[in-house]
């Protein structure tokens, strides 16, 4: 839903007294049980918050009343640019002032603005492939699903060839190009999700080119788009499957036609249509075009493998889009440090969930986004709690609510090209992104293990909790390229991220198994109505993994330690090229 007439309002001072009220009213209509009925049945001696418990200092039913908070009806599924993230921005801003920290914004205020292009498809007059003789209808939600990125109020796309392009990888460390000089110019591109490497057999030129099963940056949906743009494309759409993009139809259709995008100049343009085509689809169109897709999937797992043109096979999409720019805002807060103020530790979250939208039965549902991110945002909250209950630190500690995470890591993104600290004298970032309800657990799940060596602060930490520290167990999801961390990476700042989704949890009521049903519990309801706050959740199992970065961040907050990124990471040099900013 747009907001075009809402009311103006200041995020850089104190938030209304209107607004304030009205939250903390919503917040107590909107769901009258309490916070501290979340594992009801948990035994009272291992739920309180002692010195004892793992979890210390950080406090699970404190997460827990804000995730039931963020997830309420009030806040309307916190998607940027809309009613929801005016309240939520006010929300995280009046829980900042309420732990005495300081504003860490633009000219001294809460916020950063992050000017965005927002844009939805309309219903299409045109949506099809045509070809000699036969027409294939494409169906927005059910075989196809497109959106643009570009500031236009129309998608006219007629008659155009399609190219299937494999898994579209241009990697000449890694000796694999899957374009061969293709002319993609006007052009839709077809693309396979995931890498070369995700289904590749012994036999297969790709076997171990990229990591196995475990995904680089190649075989994330965004750089399949970039690359089409940077070879001139019209369009791209990507062949979507459940386990090469490790979630379901409904979470690539969770959008509803709307996309977002940071603001680019005019040499730095987005495809004019980017989006998917379910798998039964491209059967049918690569079927129509005389070519059997599980063949090319063979094929493009060859280093001879070259782009395919779609004979006879036509696109043609015609659809309204309306084009809004606006800001929406980062919301940063610090302790300013009391030795080194220059230098920084910064933990963060994203605040966005998907807002309203309609689902695949045409139905209109709120995406809460309890766990994604509201779970995050807890983390940030507690760890700023626990930091104020103490002394000064050494080094500035920043908390960061990042914008529109979900719309491509914009916020966090925006922020490391804009950063208000430095980010060579950052220490670390952590990241905190779907955090577990089951419990605790003798496990944690580090992801893009083995990068940096603050991760290994991390595993040693858990370790003193009486907790095995293990690399992530599903890899092909891509982790490590969907979480906003990854801006901060690139900058060279040491990062570690918590996602819970990494893994299945070995719970201490229930073990494997237990972790397990939770977390494809969990996956059912990723990006959707149903990832809603529920008083039966244990979060002693989340704060477990708060109070580890906590923990980690505390000691590098009081130090003049700077992590370093491995020899063989790719974020070495980045990070080595801004060595003389640091001491020692």
């Amino acid at each position: 839903m747009f907001y075009k007439n809402r009311p103006s309002y200041s995020y850089t001072g104190t938030p209304t007294r209107q607004w304030v009220r009205f939250l903390l009213l919503a917040s107590v209509v909107t769901c009258a049980v309490p916070a501290a009925a979340f594992a009801a049945d948990a035994d009272a001696a291992t739920a309180k918050d002692t010195a004892s418990d793992p979890y210390a200092p950080i406090d699970p039913h404190k997460m827990s009343d804000i995730m039931r908070v963020l997830a309420s009806d009030a806040f309307e599924g916190r998607a940027p640019g809309t009613q929801g993230e005016e309240r939520t921005v006010a929300w995280i801003i009046d829980q900042y002032q309420k732990l005495g920290l300081e504003p860490a914004g633009d000219n001294g205020g809460w916020t950063q603005t992050v000017p965005l292009l927002r844009t939805r498809v309309g219903k299409p007059t045109v949506s099809q492939v045509s070809f000699s003789g036969k027409t294939v209808p494409l169906v927005q939600n059910k075989d196809i699903y497109f959106g643009t990125v570009r500031p236009v109020t129309q998608i006219d796309i007629a008659k155009v060839p399609m190219v299937f392009v494999g898994y579209g990888v241009h990697a000449p460390e890694r000796g694999w190009d899957d374009f061969k000089g293709v002319d993609l110019k006007g052009k839709i591109a077809v693309f396979l999700i995931n890498d070369p490497d995700f289904e590749a057999k012994p036999e297969d030129a790709a076997h171990g080119r990229f990591n196995g099963r475990a995904m680089t940056y190649y075989g994330r949906w965004t750089y399949k788009y970039e690359e089409a743009a940077r070879r001139g494309a019209i369009g791209a759409l990507i062949v979507h499957d459940t386990p090469g993009a490790s979630y379901g139809w409904e979470t690539v259709i969770a959008p509803g036609g709307e996309a977002f995008d940071s603001v680019h100049g005019a040499k730095d343009q987005s495809v004019l249509m980017q989006g998917w085509l379910s798998g039964d689809a491209a059967n049918r169109l690569f079927s129509a075009a005389g070519l059997d897709l599980a063949e090319q999937r063979v094929k493009a797992r060859q280093t001879d493998f070259a782009p395919v043109t779609l004979q006879n096979a036509a696109f043609s999409l015609k659809v309204p889009v309306q084009k809004t720019d606006l800001k929406s805002q980062n919301v940063l807060a610090k302790i300013t440090g009391a030795k080194t103020p220059d230098e920084s530790v910064m933990f963060g979250a994203h605040w966005d969930a998907y807002g309203t939208s309609t689902d695949a039965r045409g139905q209109m549902v709120m995406r809460r986004g309890a766990i994604d991110d509201g779970s995050g945002i807890a983390g940030v909250l507690e760890i700023a709690r626990a930091f104020k209950a103490g002394p000064q630190p050494d080094r500035t500690v920043v908390f960061a609510a990042w914008t529109a995470e979900e719309r491509g890591l914009l916020g966090s993104g925006w922020y490391a090209a804009h950063p208000l600290v430095k980010l060579e004298k950052t220490a670390a970032n952590f990241t905190m992104d779907v955090l577990q309800m089951a419990g605790p657990a003798r496990n944690a799940f580090m992801v893009g293990a083995g990068q940096n060596t603050v991760q290994d602060d991390v595993a040693a930490a858990a370790k003193k909790q009486g907790r095995t520290m293990v690399a992530e167990a599903m890899p092909e999801r891509g982790a490590f390229y969907r979480a906003d961390h990854l801006p901060f990476a690139r900058a060279g700042v040491p990062v570690v991220a918590m996602m819970d989704m990494a893994g299945y949890p070995d719970l201490i009521n229930g073990g494997v198994t237990a972790g397990k049903a939770w977390l494809q519990g969990y996956m059912a309801c990723y990006h959707q109505a149903c990832d809603a706050w529920s008083p039966n959740w244990d979060v002693r199992g989340a704060a477990e993994d708060v109070a580890l970065l906590y923990t980690v961040g505390k000691n590098l907050a009081f130090s003049q330690k700077w992590p370093q990124w491995k020899p063989d990471s790719e974020f070495a040099s980045i990070r080595d090229a801004s060595r003389a900013a640091r001491r020692n």
